[in-house]
């Protein structure tokens, strides 16, 4: 039996990678096809494209990918029309994932969608076409199934996937020794990003807050992950030219975060990540200029970093767009090395577990996607 499973960027393809092994543990006899990066391909998954061929991040910034997005859209829908698979999986991206839904529809695949848009935050008219086009929607953070289910989309909260990828609690020193460190000195660990353009438009500054630590604190030792697909030089480029030499681990980020004292975090889903793990961070983030100007019209959120807004509050140090200069970040960064800012910090970290519940959300996810299955 057939499944089709679609994922973008670098979390939605570890999310699917986990769903699917899930769904091999209960159903051995399913195949897979479909999109996606180099976990879901690790899982066996027979990969038509790459989620990297349409990764964009910002309203702007996709314009040029267009025609290559619509290939691909259509490239998946005859897959699916020569294959007819038993039931569909689609995992964030909702801009192209929406739109594959509704050709998949007329196919009469059962969609199951993995990582529920943001319409609380922006496009609530959207659950109207998701109420339309999916079947089940699978919510990874906890407000988002009453917010949906009000607008009559059939939503479950299945729990955040973080929680089951990330490594064991343990302290600095012991991640440390795993990433072949000494033990003693400050570490910041640095996170830019899994895209090349976060690695463009954020690495400069994120390289020289680094070299300013370095130069306020001697001795403090930079760690920083390379995603996935990302070339080690080009994360490394912008540091080597501040004057820094970061140490480079390939994947590992949240054992970098765990290794570190202190965290400078580009937003995304790594903030989540770097929170779990328990280490104060700043967040920060860059986008277009005309994006931004765009976004800031149409969302209504009152933060954009993840811990914050599940907090419902403001945990950690947020920097976007002009905000996000240097001085700023190092003045955000210094306190939360030591003192009562670092202690205030982890104590709303603290809370995060408790707001995301139980581990195992692959395994929820792997029951709601049987479940739609025709028998």
């Amino acid at each position: 039996m057939d499944v089709l499973v679609v994922a973008g960027e670098a979390s939605g393809d570890q999310h699917a990678a986990d769903a699917v092994a899930a769904l091999k543990r209960l159903r051995p006899d399913l195949r897979f096809f479909g999109m996606g990066g180099p976990k879901l391909a690790a899982q066996g998954v027979e990969l038509i494209h790459g989620a990297h061929e349409i990764s964009v991040m910002g309203i702007v910034e996709v314009l040029p990918k267009v025609p290559r997005i619509w290939q691909v859209l259509g490239d998946l829908e005859r897959a699916a029309k020569e294959r007819r698979p038993a039931v569909a999986l689609l995992v964030d991206v909702p801009d192209f994932n929406l739109r594959l839904a509704q050709r998949l529809k007329k196919l009469g695949v059962p969609i199951a969608y993995y990582v529920a848009p943001m319409a609380w935050a922006w496009r609530e008219s959207r659950t109207k076409t998701i109420a339309q086009r999916v079947d089940r929607l699978l919510c990874i953070l906890p407000f988002e199934e009453q917010f949906f289910r009000e607008r009559g989309v059939p939503a479950t909260y299945v729990g955040s996937p973080v929680i089951d990828q990330l490594p064991p609690p343990a302290s600095a020193e012991s991640f440390r020794a795993r990433l072949g460190l000494s033990v003693s000195g400050p570490v910041l660990a640095v996170l830019p990003g899994s895209r090349r353009s976060e690695i463009a438009r954020l690495g400069d500054t994120l390289a020289a807050v680094a070299a300013r630590v370095v130069a306020e604190r001697p001795g403090t030792r930079v760690v920083v992950p390379v995603a996935p697909g990302l070339p080690r030089e080009l994360v490394e480029a912008p540091f080597l030219n501040a004057g820094v030499k970061p140490l480079l681990v390939d994947g590992r980020a949240p054992e970098v975060v765990g290794a570190s004292d202190v965290a400078l975090v580009a937003s995304g889903t790594a903030t989540l990540e770097a929170g779990l793990m328990r280490r104060p961070l700043v967040a920060v983030y860059r986008v277009n200029g005309l994006s931004y100007a765009i976004g800031k019209l149409l969302v209504r959120i009152p933060y954009f970093c993840l811990v914050n807004l599940l907090a419902g509050k403001k945990v950690v140090p947020e920097l976007l767009q002009g905000d996000m200069t240097v001085e700023r970040i190092v003045a955000e960064l210094t306190p939360l090395w030591a003192g009562s800012a670092r202690d205030e910090c982890l104590a709303g970290l603290d809370l995060l577990r408790e707001k995301l519940g139980a581990p195992g959300a692959s395994e929820r996810v792997a029951a709601a996607v049987l479940e739609l299955v025709p028998r």
